[in-house]
């Protein structure tokens, strides 16, 4: 084990410390019977609140820990430091632009009276036009802190439009069989049930099969377009019509909104409501769990049920939404158009790069992301091998696995912001792990081989998950 893979306890010595402070001015006898603090009508804390033995932390020297943590982020990877494919994410490079433009805004305070911040108000509101006009939709909600979080706003939308028609027979959501899935576990969470429409060989919805599924019980469809295959929904007018004619709603996943920037709204296709992820397509990478910002558009006849107020607590995921602002202003009306462009020309570069080493399940132009079905030639070895042998020559795995329609699904997502060089590398060790998988499968089934952490136990590790360190 080298020095610096050490957890920080194994770091430290007994007795050894990072900091000098000087001696307490308050006795230890003048907290004799007090509480430490007291709000309202509470007691004195209880005794068993009490620790009885000093708090087990590590013993360490200042270098000790500026080591540990610097090291510990080197080992995570980024969009700062290499390239991250992650199809259905759109894990853009966010500008440093973005990052300066919040940064004046560190100093406000969540309990400021909102008098003293109309700058922050200022912001929501050219932020709900911009996003009005960029999607089609007639006025935006930001209370919702993540997508799945604006999935679940928007179905309650729907369902509080039909309740207050007295439709209360509209019951069920139609999702097609290729969707994120979010959308059925936020329809299912909202209390709804699940019809599934199929897709046809070509990956596109089958609007025979939807047909016989429309009816008085339909509340609405969920559908991204272009879709989680990276295809555009043809008969999207076609689907929205038919949705509509039996009373039902549109739902617009906006997960896969980048390509269509400037090009194409949903609201002109007939969604009636949206949400954006303002973490993705306008470019704040969501690795590491968060924050994220989810809000969600409507059309004008659905404005009615939106909720009052329209930002989340303390000002939301402010950030998030300040960056998104910083992106459009830089970008303007006419060069948001190319980031779409971009995005869908560079999956397409790799789609056609790649293809005859690859098993490419549907041969048609892509939007911003496509889908492999594994090795054309796999030689026992699986897309989770390919995914883990990425990882040795730098770059982040694809998604993998997904969507569910293909067995060894390689999902990749370039995104606009990545050059032709980097593209050019990434397909060049594509087919660098395909000549590996036929020459020497062992390899590539125990990789990954370069990197700190080798192929542990991911079954083990999921159910049985080691959370904290035991001194042996």
């Amino acid at each position: 084990m080298k020095y610096y893979d050490k957890l920080i306890f194994e770091l430290g010595r007994k007795g050894r410390c990072g900091f000098s402070l000087p001696a307490c001015a308050v006795r230890e006898s003048d907290f004799a019977g007090r509480p430490l603090w007291r709000t309202g009508n509470s007691s004195e804390l209880s005794a068993s609140v009490w620790r009885e033995s000093p708090l087990d932390l590590p013993e360490v020297s200042e270098p000790d820990v500026v080591r540990h943590y610097t090291n510990l982020s080197q080992m995570n990877f980024g969009v700062d430091t290499g390239f991250y494919p992650l199809g259905s994410c759109t894990m853009k490079y966010n500008p440093k632009i973005n990052e300066e433009i919040v940064s004046q805004f560190n100093g406000i305070h969540p309990l400021q009276p909102a008098e003293t911040v109309k700058g922050v108000q200022a912001v929501y509101d050219f932020m709900d036009k911009a996003l009005a006009e960029i999607t089609g939709m007639k006025h935006f909600t930001f209370l919702p802190c993540a997508g799945a979080h604006g999935e679940l706003t928007g179905l309650m939308l729907m369902r509080e439009y039909h309740m207050s028609r007295g439709d209360l027979a509209r019951t069920k959501v139609i999702v097609p069989d290729s969707a994120h899935g979010t959308n059925p576990a936020s329809a299912a969470v909202c209390g709804l049930d699940i019809v599934v429409v199929k897709s046809r060989p070509d990956g596109l919805v089958d609007v025979e099969d939807l047909k016989p599924l429309l009816g008085p019980d339909i509340a609405g469809i969920m559908m991204t377009n272009p879709n989680t295959l990276g295809l555009f929904e043809r008969d999207i007018k076609e689907i929205a019509a038919l949705v509509h004619e039996c009373g039902g709603l549109l739902y617009y996943d906006g997960a896969n909104m980048n390509p269509l920037l400037g090009m194409v709204r949903p609201g002109d296709m007939g969604f009636d409501i949206m949400h954006l992820n303002l973490h993705k397509t306008f470019s704040t990478p969501h690795g590491g769990g968060g924050p994220g910002s989810g809000p969600v558009g409507v059309a004008e006849r659905i404005v009615p049920f939106l909720d009052i107020p329209r930002t989340s607590g303390f000002h939301g995921n402010f950030g998030i939404i300040l960056r998104a602002c910083a992106y459009i202003l830089s970008l303007g009306r006419e060069n948001i158009k190319l980031a779409g462009k971009f995005a869908t020309l560079g999956a397409n570069y790799i789609k056609e790069s790649l293809k005859d080493c690859y098993k490419l399940p549907i041969p048609t132009v892509c939007k911003h992301e496509f889908v492999f079905d594994g090795l054309a030639e796999p030689n026992g070895v699986s897309t989770l091998d390919v995914a883990k042998r990425l990882l040795d020559y730098g770059f982040h795995a694809p998604t993998i696995y997904f969507p569910l329609l293909f067995h060894q699904a390689i999902m990749i997502e370039p995104t606009e912001t990545e050059s032709l060089e980097t593209l050019d590398a990434f397909i060049d060790v594509m087919r660098v792990i395909a000549r590996e998988a036929a020459d020497d499968p062992e390899m590539l089934h125990s990789a990954p081989h370069n990197t700190p952490i080798g192929r542990p136990d991911e079954t083990t590790a999921a159910r049985q998950p080691i959370l904290k360190y035991v001194k042996s």
